[in-house]
């Protein structure tokens, strides 16, 4: 992704906070002028903290930034003549001396297609520039569908969506979320176990088909990435997330403000972290993994549903009182504490943010789960670090795919609009 720690941290930063002056870190790396490369650095900055904030005044920019007022005057014009951003006269506030700032806001109708593919469903989203879901389809399917099929979807589901967007919206590509190991390089799914995929060329195959640029990655590794630019974890520069959906456990670690990808893309792994010996035998050839003890497909069997959404899980376990799954929740929540409390030990986390169904069980079992992963940690560790349910809800991976789509253009977005107008 392009956004490093300092950008990032920068598109949180409290208005009290003082000025900080940026350096960046890579000129010199591309072609131009010294003066082109900064500025080029200076626009990509402005244009990612816009979209993560979804919006800021002109003052609130020179601030966070460290440039002076007629640099972001600038650079916010130039934004505005690239169609990227907008300026809207803010609300005056009653009894405050002065003008107030034009507030800057990122352009909606710069849009992004977001996929996940699922082994219960195939969902297709329509998200905003400033990470705003406009649209949201999910495609239950009858059985877990093969790549073609998938492809085929989805195909049918943007072709559906085709009036709406030539109308309304630019396409800045298609970003997608796979529970798989994904050579983000390239798109290509090594292998998805839960899916039955392995070495398929997605990203290639969907871009033919839909005639947009295609991106693809790891759901919980998004899923990480959209929690701490959008959701509950704003701010947080170490966390662990974990996401529980239908296909297992996947987990994305974020380090220093900047997403830890491990040396071929593949870190984050967590679902196979071992929890019980005594356990069920993983796909991976394991016994005892997370993944297989803690898992939404034996809490639909207790609750007797043949599927559900976090909505509607949510509900049946809150309202459940049979033994059998409160027995079941109980005994998940134990182990999913046994693992998380290792990530604590492993990677002194600031926050725990927990997705999905995962989400659903520490709802309903907060104290346990808590009380556990405390007494499993180094008690110095355990004390401080915060557990909370991921809020974007079914929103996160829409929007965490999303930012696949969109790195090009925050990380250029002059180089981006001419490259665009270069191709047609």
């Amino acid at each position: 992704m392009p956004v490093d720690a300092a950008t990032r941290q920068a598109s949180t930063r409290e208005d009290s906070d003082p000025p900080v002056t940026y350096a960046p870190p890579t000129l010199g790396t591309r072609g131009g002028t010294s003066n082109d490369q900064l500025r080029r650095y200076n626009l990509s900055m402005v244009m990612t903290m816009l979209h993560h904030a979804g919006g800021c005044s002109r003052a609130e920019l020179t601030r966070r930034t460290g440039l002076n007022r007629s640099t972001i005057a600038a650079l916010v014009a130039e934004l505005v003549e690239l169609g990227m951003a907008f300026e809207v006269e803010p609300e005056s506030v009653v009894g405050r001396v002065g003008r107030p700032s034009p507030q800057v806001v990122p352009n909606p109708g710069l849009a992004a297609i977001a996929v996940n593919p699922d082994i219960d469903a195939i969902t297709v989203g329509l998200v905003g520039l400033g990470g705003e879901v406009i649209r949201r389809i999910r495609f239950d399917t009858t059985r877990v569908p093969t790549v073609a099929e998938a492809i085929n979807a989805v195909k049918a589901i943007v072709d559906g969506m085709r009036g709406e967007i030539d109308q309304s919206y630019s396409i800045a590509g298609v970003g997608v979320a796979v529970p798989a190991l994904v050579n983000s390089a390239d798109g290509r799914v090594l292998i998805a176990p839960h899916l039955g995929w392995r070495d398929a060329n997605l990203a290639r195959d969907l871009a033919r088909v839909l005639d947009y640029p295609v991106f693809a990655g790891n759901d919980a590794s998004l899923g990480a990435i959209a929690e701490s630019m959008f959701g509950a974890a704003r701010g947080i520069n170490d966390l662990v997330y974990l996401n529980g959906s239908a296909s297992g456990i996947g987990g994305g670690l974020i380090i220093g403000g900047s997403p830890l990808r491990g040396t071929s893309g593949y870190a984050g792994e967590l679902g196979h972290t071992l929890v019980n010996s005594q356990g069920v035998r993983c796909h991976c050839g394991r016994i005892g993994c997370l993944e297989t003890e803690v898992s939404m497909g034996r809490l639909l069997a207790v609750l007797g549903l043949p599927r559900a959404d976090q909505d509607e899980l949510d509900i049946a376990l809150g309202v459940s009182r049979d033994p059998a799954v409160l027995a079941e929740v109980r005994r998940q929540i134990e182990l999913l504490s046994e693992a998380i409390s290792n990530f604590v030990n492993m990677f002194d986390p600031e926050m725990v943010v927990l997705g999905g169904f995962l989400g659903s069980l520490l709802s309903v079992g907060r104290e346990q789960l808590t009380a556990a992963m405390i007494v499993r940690s180094m008690s110095s560790i355990g004390h401080t670090v915060a557990i909370e349910r991921a809020s974007l809800g079914s929103r996160l991976m829409m929007v965490g795919a999303a930012e696949l789509a969109f790195a090009g253009l925050l990380d250029d977005p002059a180089g981006f609009v001419r490259g665009r107008a270069g191709r047609r």
